[in-house]
């Protein structure tokens, strides 16, 4: 389930973020005071906008398990639109979680938003988060790999996009 953030997700979250298993793909690790301005950023585009970086939750259980959604793509990319994505605590990957996750992100964006196109961006070697983007139906064109001039020089800083187009979304597909 997507929903806003609440100040009981804050722990979860800044663990998460603290786990580089989880920011293998990142940089660096986040601090807990990273990690509570990232929540103050999302919720606020929540409230202004109505769409943005959702908490996930387990709609059985509550548990919060990570965050997916949509932005705007940032400024000084050799691209522009808006970008859906998602990021699990480990102890929820595996399940199917992100992929149902950044479907729901996905159709949102279509049938609620009207959007035309949608874009997924990772690290080159990010095999998990490609297989979602694969699963969701996205394509992937090697001609728009790039190097992301927010990440420092180095392996990660290699990135591909993957885009789906509002004709070929499927909401129920797997």
């Amino acid at each position: 389930m997507l929903r806003g953030w609440r100040a009981s997700d804050l722990d979860p979250w800044a663990a998460m973020n603290a786990d580089p298993v989880v920011r293998e793909y990142f940089p660096e690790v986040l601090t807990r005071a990273q990690s509570e301005a990232s929540v103050a950023r999302f919720q606020a585009d929540l409230d202004r906008r109505g769409w943005g970086w959702w908490a996930v939750e387990i709609a059985a259980t509550g548990e919060f398990i990570g965050f997916a959604g949509l932005d705007p793509v940032e400024d000084g990319m050799p691209f522009t639109g808006v970008e859906a994505g998602w990021r699990l605590a480990r102890p929820a990957w595996g399940n199917g979680f992100a992929t149902e996750a950044a479907r729901a992100a996905v159709t949102h964006a279509f049938e609620e938003l009207g959007l035309p196109e949608v874009l997924a961006v990772t690290a080159a070697g990010n095999r998990r988060s490609r297989a979602v983007m694969d699963r969701l139906g996205m394509t992937y064109d090697p001609a728009d790999d790039f190097d992301d001039p927010e990440i420092p020089e180095g392996p990660l800083r290699r990135s591909v996009v993957y885009r789906l187009r509002s004709r070929d979304h499927r909401p129920g597909a797997l």
